[in-house]
């Protein structure tokens, strides 16, 4: 079951970043632009972000299995519409359809994830989600990218329905049916409202530090660190690979080191922007503190959930759901801004921008009260009552 889990995450990630890699097959394809192109993939954010909360309020009474099985539906669904559609506008909805079963996937999966183990692992089933969400960026978008440029891009986009049809037959079979509010990670092992919303902030402004600059790299890597374009394509690929480190390395410190985890990967985005603000100009430095960025991103999101799941002081899904729409938030928030910081100080000035929120978002994590250590007696949980269908 968690393979299935775990592959959905992988799909659902790759159909939210493959229009990266295939800006121009579909800009010639549909004869649009590709700043048209790009709007597919900033409209899904926005969607995601917009949408995740009042998407988990809607369904919160609906078994877990219905909802898993719906959302995995649509994504095989839009897929395809997206696969056949002949248009922008048609190719734009079925992107959206997608986002908005994303926008709810990420929250209700996570609380199934890890009700299907016993507490004490659980920051390893937080941790193999977040590999298969990394891997879609590492191996997904790139081989979907490669695909689509030798058969046309219809043909990755087909793909994703063939996966995520998989991990739908698998859960429809295999997931049993429960009322969502007695799952056993329905709810926060240590509920903390005060701790809930500094983890929400912090997430939130790191997400719109790191696409402030991120958003730019391309450009940033060329422009200050003096890259030709074929070794800036092989750092997205250094880069990834380092997400995909970080993200495995914290996944197996998680369950001991909560807290430090998620504070150490904030800490480490903030010195590998601020690095590279300081000394791209020199490629060895800038290598470094590129490696250090990608390291530190997928955990920042990783540990942020898995907060969630602790210290959430209602429904946990409501809590992730939150958390995803506030992430997303900054994700498009960052983006503006660095396009509003580009013209006014140079590719240079957005990550110093960048790394400056989030060093705030370390600010803020100050006020994070330490967690219980492991072993000591939980507080009761107040206000833990069974919700009506």
């Amino acid at each position: 079951m968690l393979v299935a889990l775990m592959l959905a995450a992988f799909t659902f990630n790759t159909a939210e970043n493959l229009p990266v890699g295939l800006l121009e097959p579909i800009s010639e394809s549909l004869r649009v632009s590709v700043s048209a192109v790009g709007l597919l993939v900033t409209g899904y954010g926005v969607t995601v972000a917009v949408a995740s909360l009042p998407l988990a309020h809607l369904v919160r009474a609906v078994p877990r299995r219905h909802v898993l099985t719906g959302l995995l539906a649509a994504l095989v669904l839009s897929s395809l519409l997206a696969a056949l559609a002949t248009s922008y506008w048609l190719l734009l909805v079925a992107r959206l359809l997608t986002a908005l079963a994303q926008a709810l996937f990420w929250a209700v999966m996570g609380p199934v994830a890890v009700g299907l183990f016993a507490p004490e692992i659980r920051g390893r089933v937080v941790g193999a989600l977040s590999v298969a969400g990394s891997l879609a960026l590492v191996l997904g978008v790139p081989a979907g990218t490669w695909l689509g440029r030798q058969n046309g891009w219809p043909v990755p986009v087909a793909m994703l329905a063939a996966l995520g049809l998989g991990s739908l037959v698998t859960i429809a079979v295999l997931l049993p049916t429960s009322r969502p509010e007695e799952e056993p990670a329905a709810y926060g092992t240590r509920p903390d409202a005060r701790r809930f919303g500094i983890v929400l902030a912090a997430g939130t402004l790191s997400a719109t530090g790191a696409f402030t600059g991120y958003t730019y790299l391309t450009k940033f890597l060329g422009d200050v660190s003096g890259f030709s374009p074929s070794t800036v394509t092989a750092l997205f690929v250094a880069f990834g690979v380092a997400c995909l480190a970080g993200v495995s390395i914290t996944g197996a410190l998680l369950e001991r080191f909560p807290q430090a985890a998620l504070t150490t990967a904030v800490a480490t985005q903030a010195v590998g922007m601020l690095g590279l603000y300081a000394a791209g100009t020199d490629p060895v430095a800038a290598v470094v503190f590129l490696v250090l960025t990608g390291g530190a991103l997928g955990p920042v999101f990783m540990t942020t959930q898995n907060a969630m799941l602790h210290c959430a002081p209602g429904r946990t899904d409501i809590a992730l759901a939150a958390n995803s729409g506030a992430y997303n938030a900054g994700i498009a928030t960052g983006a503006a801004l660095g396009g509003l910081v580009l013209p006014l100080a140079g590719v240079r000035g957005t990550f110093l921008a960048g790394g400056l929120l989030t060093l705030g978002a370390c600010t803020v994590l100050l006020g994070v009260p330490a967690p219980p250590r492991p072993g000591a007696p939980a507080t009761p949980a107040r206000g833990r009552r069974r919700a009506s269908p």
